[in-house]
């Protein structure tokens, strides 16, 4: 009765990290990373809750398979938000690189001092 009761436990934690990470998802739209940090960081102490119940709980191949049903759609949940994340820092990326390069155009040809020559690195 009680493995049933912290079966049941289990499930709602990790239910919960499911929505949670579907709610980082949205986030990670809006472009709001300071909120995706937040809640992340939230999420941890029901991460190490989830696996100290793991450890000491004895499953049944039923509860087995409907744990690792709910984990698979967490993992994707997570890779997705993951593969998000690395396209939005991409971008950032690139955004910076042209900004250095126009910044660096600027000062190059700026008339104003002295009329002075400068040379340019565009390759940085």
């Amino acid at each position: 009765m009680q493995d049933e009761q912290q079966f049941n436990q289990l499930m709602l934690q990790y239910n919960q990290l499911k929505n949670s990470a579907e709610e980082i998802r949205k986030v990670i739209e809006k472009k709001d990373y300071n909120s995706a940090i937040n809640l992340i960081k939230s999420r941890e102490p029901v991460f190490l809750n989830c696996k100290c119940i793991r450890r000491y709980l004895e499953l049944t191949s039923a509860q087995e398979n409907e744990l690792n049903s709910v984990l698979n759609e967490l993992r994707e949940l997570e890779t997705a938000n993951i593969e998000s994340l690395k396209k939005s820092m991409a971008q950032v990326k690139a955004e910076l690189k042209n900004i250095s390069k126009n910044q660096k155009i600027q000062q190059a040809y700026d008339f104003d001092e002295d009329y002075k020559g400068r040379i340019i690195n565009l390759i940085e």
